[in-house]
């Protein structure tokens, strides 16, 4: 899910922007490992060999883009397509081939350190039942979820691919993931168990590809999301007037969140996306509910808005209350569904950097920005970590019309291995 974008225009000449030595430092206290070298050079015999092969395989790249788009994966039910891509991992010869136990599923080549997760997402945000054939049209394909994450996912296969027949070896881990549970209801379930139990100490660098386009994801917007319910006895809407309303106290608590004033910078934002409550037109509710989203790309400034959010629900629910001279009780809830750290690193980060050079030695400028992605947990806990986008051009995400135009598409998948073996590093 490529969310709440911020772009930066970055170009920085790769022959002298990167040094990923010892004793560079990725966030306070985590040093890049030793392994880790200046961008690899395109022009290395292997290399030119792997990316020729990337071009010229495109099409197999799109095939399985298709093939993997049109297995449903709604939340919390990815398992089908969970399988078809971890019988793609077993087929290419990848070393401990496997789901844990939340769903991910995992495939390396090579071994020691650095360990390098380069990672796509498996879920989607439609419902099950919902149809996902894909339709095409010379180069522009049609289908929900067709470039968020088919294009990840299918880029991380072909990573693997060119990686096995070019014979390259790196020298440390690449570890190939398709996690569960980035979209929404999914809460980055995957990912975060990828980092507290799958493997957890294990991880140096996270690369996620994440649908179409050439850009990177250097910020995590963080998110907290609630739903809120307010309840009472309820009762006949001309009988039992003068009874607090659940309805009416939710309205009152909407109109105080939409009233918050929110900084333009660092990019602060709110939301209510779902209004659910009453019986009939004639009844008072006994129960209202909505959910609402919090976003911010700063922790302190997520803060300062969920404190507020909190104050609005409480006063609305005072206020409600004391409209009317009633001994009948309402209460109001506050549970948690989401929560999404925050988190930030330079663009002098040396992992950005090398995201940005490689882009370059491929011919393209890669703009840098802030997003909610499965990078969020690594970039919290200050693993160096990106999102980068998987070629092509796209449109429509979130929707049944959503479109990967496939034109020049190759140079996604080559970004994305070229900044693989650079972090990994060759033998």
């Amino acid at each position: 899910m490529r969310i709440d974008s911020i772009r930066t225009g970055c170009s920085v000449a790769a022959a002298a922007i990167l040094v990923l030595g010892g004793s560079a430092m990725a966030s306070p206290g985590r040093p890049i490992p030793a392994a880790a070298q200046l961008p690899v050079p395109a022009s290395d015999p292997a290399v030119r060999e792997a990316l020729e092969y990337l071009r010229a395989s495109e099409p197999e790249t799109i095939a399985d883009q298709v093939a993997l788009c049109e297995i449903p994966a709604p939340p919390f039910g990815e398992q089908a397509r969970g399988e078809a891509y971890r019988e793609r991992f077993a087929a290419l010869g990848l070393a401990g081939v496997r789901a844990d136990d939340e769903g991910n599923v995992l495939g390396e080549i090579g071994s020691g350190a650095p360990v390098v997760v380069l990672s796509a997402h498996l879920d989607t945000v439609f419902p099950a039942g919902t149809e996902v054939s894909v339709q095409r049209d010379g180069p522009l394909l049609t289908g929900p979820g067709i470039g968020d994450d088919c294009r990840g996912l299918a880029v991380v296969l072909a990573v693997a691919r060119s990686l096995r027949r070019s014979g390259i070896e790196p020298a440390g881990t690449i570890v190939f993931v398709g996690t569960v549970g980035e979209e929404g209801p999914g809460d980055l379930r995957g990912v975060k168990r990828l980092f507290d139990e799958t493997l957890a100490g294990r991880i140096d660098y996270f690369i996620s590809v994440d649908g179409a386009g050439y850009g990177v994801t250097r910020s995590a917007v963080g998110s907290n999301r609630y739903e809120v319910t307010f309840h009472g006895p309820g009762g006949h809407s001309y009988g039992a007037f003068g009874m607090p309303n659940p309805i009416h106290a939710l309205g009152r608590a909407i109109a105080k969140l939409a009233d918050i004033e929110v900084p333009a910078g660092p990019k602060t934002t709110f939301s209510v996306g779902l209004v659910e409550g009453g019986t009939s037109v004639n009844s008072i509710a006994y129960e209202t509910t909505m959910t609402v989203d919090l976003r911010s790309e700063s922790p302190e400034a997520l803060a300062d808005l969920d404190r507020r959010f909190r104050a609005a629900v409480r006063q609305a629910l005072e206020e409600e209350r004391g409209r009317w001279s009633s001994d009948v009780p309402l209460e109001v809830r506050i549970e948690s569904i989401g929560v999404r750290p925050a988190g930030e690193q330079p663009l002098t980060a040396p992992i950005v950097q090398a995201a940005i050079a490689t882009a370059e030695q491929l011919g393209f400028e890669a703009a840098t920005n802030a997003s909610s992605t499965d990078a969020n947990i690594p970039m919290r806990l200050g693993i160096p970590a990106v999102t980068i986008d998987g070629g092509g051009d796209g449109s429509g995400a979130h929707s049944l019309d959503e479109t990967f135009d496939t034109t020049g598409s190759h140079v996604g998948t080559q970004w994305a291995l070229l900044l693989a073996l650079t972090l990994v590093g060759l033998e």
